[in-house]
């Protein structure tokens, strides 16, 4: 097994992405493994990585279907549903009160004056 190319931070050569920089181009790694790798030193800790993909190898992204959006829609208004009061708050309840803001404070909420 060989070790993988490194390279300097901002000096890859051209034909490799990160993942990120894949998917601003509508591409994915398709199952393909890692091709080299950047690092940026840093002083008092190890250095920061990036993995790099190859661009040739790379496969388009699968669209969205139906299904899967329907799957979306579904589990962000699980997201938003508060367990205590049953309402939708509006917003994504936050998993450190596990319940909507004023079901957490009701001395302070609108709902109690």
């Amino acid at each position: 097994m060989g070790a993988l190319p490194v390279f300097r931070w901002h000096l890859a050569p051209d034909g490799y992405a990160t993942y990120r920089q894949l998917r601003a181009r509508g591409l994915r790694p398709g199952g393909q493994g890692v091709a080299a790798q950047m690092e940026r030193p840093r002083r008092r800790r190890g250095p920061l990585v990036a993995y790099l993909y190859l661009i040739d190898a790379a496969k388009p992204v699968r669209p969205m279907t139906p299904a899967k959006w329907a799957a979306l829609a579904k589990a962000n208004t699980a997201r938003r549903t508060c367990p205590e009061c049953r309402r939708d708050a509006g917003y994504v309840i936050p998993p450190s009160l596990g319940m909507c803001v004023t079901c957490a404070f009701p001395s302070t909420s609108p709902r109690s004056a």
